[in-house]
């Protein structure tokens, strides 16, 4: 009787177990990654029936991960990454060492570690899956909004953290290694990797995509970028020590500047999809019942610790930094949970004898039960900022601390405008339509770069978080007729629409969702007058020229779209 390979018997059953969960769970209107989660459950050792093989799927897993980083680096500029670093680099600082501490606590309290042990166990807790953050701020369409660009930034900092805790774990565990030799090397192995992605992945791979693309065969490219997504993962951690996902988002970065930067992550996204599925039915493979029922207390005060020492101190130190509030409310709801490289650094850890068994158990139990809490802590911390910006306190404090500053001072003289918030792909259309009629308008932009562009140009703006009373009363809400959202933060679309409808009960609103869920919020608002969604304007406006061009009369075909949009 033959069997199945290894590695075929655990990829056919884990994606078959994967879109089994994930379509329950979006039939109960919850994230598909909680599927994938349960579907690593029913496949893990812990529970009866077939066992998917560890060690296959643990490698699949990382691909996942590096792929995912990799697309994510595509659309994430290296400007970006910069502009953030001011806050990104002294707030994942504060928060790691915070998080520590409180992990720590944990660790020698009720697990009787030593002072090794239980610093390395509270560095696993202040750890931010990378995984699980980015793909929670797409699913709210918050990834390349201000909310994206900081916690990019900030999940790098952690795992350049976490790549220095790795080298330096085996000289913790042998008492006589010398710890600066160790910091000095993993030091020189960083500027080696910085240097070669510098000058390979803003020189050599795209000349390399180039020529391949010059060929005219799709299959070639896409092969050609999914060897450099994995090719720079894997020799980022052979060659330089560093994270095959953080070597992986770099490439990403780096290829995402040149022209063939869209087409890559056109090519990826499908294999993208799949192999991050693979890493949440990993995750959830590691999941012991037993290990977790053990010792409920310290499992429930470790997940406490995560949620308090990554989530609670992210979003302290992102309002002491003087980041918007819901954009540092949904920088901690994405990222107060741990994942791969908490349970990564944990078993290294335990091996090198650093950690005991016991520390398994609470530590997977925080992972599952932070990952799976991920949608929750968003709606929390969505919920919590709106509270938070509507408290007097908070007022007088942002305005202390010059938060509420304005590029200039609020417009004057505008009546019966437009205001548009964001300038981006949507805006800058709408922008230019109005100008072309010459009806008069003004922009709410959290860029300063962007803002400063449209000032020098003529245009009127008003630079700052539109989210912000201060900011969106300058921009005279009491007089406009219209107000166009097209910012892709759904939770700030609401905020500035309510602002606005509360300044003006008769303005009319424009705003874009990313999935019918939102865009059904959205079209219950009284002020709303369109929503749009990308994928649907899309395939109406082609049902429209369908429709015309078969001969249906404009009026009829316009009927329709109508009634279509509305959805009858």
């Amino acid at each position: 009787m033959s069997h199945a390979p290894p590695l075929v018997a655990t990829l056919v059953v884990a994606l078959a177990l994967a879109f089994a969960f994930g379509f329950v769970a979006r039939l109960l209107r919850l994230p598909p990654l909680l599927g994938y989660i349960a579907a690593g459950i029913a496949v893990g050792p812990y529970t009866p029936g077939f066992v998917a093989d560890g060690a296959v799927t643990s490698g699949l897993a990382e691909i996942g991960v590096a792929l995912l980083l990799f697309a994510v680096g595509l659309h994430f500029r290296a400007r970006d990454l910069l502009a953030v670093w001011r806050v990104a680099l002294p707030g994942a600082v504060a928060q790691i060492a915070a998080g520590t501490l409180l992990g720590a606590a944990v660790g020698a309290a009720l697990l009787g570690l030593d002072a090794a042990g239980a610093a390395v166990f509270g560095l696993a807790l202040a750890i931010s899956s990378t995984a699980v953050a980015t793909r929670a701020l797409e699913e709210k369409g918050r990834l390349s909004g201000e909310a994206g660009r900081i916690a990019l930034g900030w999940l790098v900092v952690q795992d350049l953290v976490v790549v220095l805790a790795l080298v330096l774990l085996p000289a913790l565990a042998t008492p006589q290694a010398d710890l600066g030799a160790a910091v000095g090397q993993t030091a020189l192995e960083l500027a080696a990797f910085l240097a070669a992605m510098a000058l390979g992945g803003r020189v050599i791979l795209p000349r390399l995509l180039g020529v391949v693309a010059a060929t005219g065969s799709r299959e070639l490219f896409t092969l050609a970028v999914i060897v450099v997504a994995l090719g720079t993962a894997f020799g980022a951690s052979a060659l330089f020590g560093v994270s095959p996902a953080l070597g992986a988002f770099f490439a990403g970065v780096l290829l995402g500047e040149s022209p063939l930067g869209h087409q890559a992550a056109a090519e990826t996204a499908p294999l993208q999809r799949v192999f991050v599925a693979i890493f949440f039915v990993s995750v959830g493979m590691l999941v012991d019942p037993g290990a977790m029922l053990a010792a409920p207390g310290t499992s429930i005060a470790t997940l406490v610790a995560v949620l308090l020492g990554t989530g609670g101190a992210i979003l302290g130190l992102l309002l002491a930094l003087r980041v918007p509030v819901p954009a540092a409310a949904s920088v901690a709801g994405a990222m107060a949970q741990i994942g791969e490289f908490s349970l990564l650094l944990a078993q290294l850890a335990i091996g090198a004898g650093l950690l005991p068994d016991a520390a398994r158990g609470p530590l997977l139990a925080a992972a599952t039960l932070s990952i799976l809490g991920t949608p929750l802590m968003q709606w929390l911390a969505d919920r919590a900022a709106v509270r938070i910006e509507g408290t007097r306190r908070m007022r007088a404090w942002l305005a202390r601390r010059g938060r509420a500053r304005l590029s200039h001072p609020p417009a004057q003289g505008l009546e019966g405008h437009a205001i548009l918030v964001g300038h981006g792909r949507v805006g800058r259309v709408v922008a230019t339509a109005l100008r072309r009629h010459g009806q008069p308008y003004v922009v709410v932009e959290a860029d300063h770069g962007v803002a400063e562009a449209l000032r020098a140009e003529g245009v009127p703006v008003v630079w700052g978080d539109a989210a912000r009373p201060e900011v969106l009363k300058a921009a005279r809400p009491e007089s406009a007729r219209l107000i166009v959202l097209a910012m892709p933060d759904a939770a700030g679309c609401r905020r500035v629409l309510e602002m606005a409808c509360r300044a003006n009960p008769g303005i009319i609103a424009a705003a874009r969702a990313h999935d019918e869920e939102e865009a059904s919020f959205l079209e219950r608002e009284q002020a709303i007058g369109l929503v749009v969604m990308g994928e649907r304007e899309i395939a109406l406006g082609m049902a429209d020229f369908a429709m015309t061009r078969l001969g249906v009369p404009a009026a009829e075909a316009l009927a329709t779209v109508e009634a279509l949009r509305a959805g009858r």
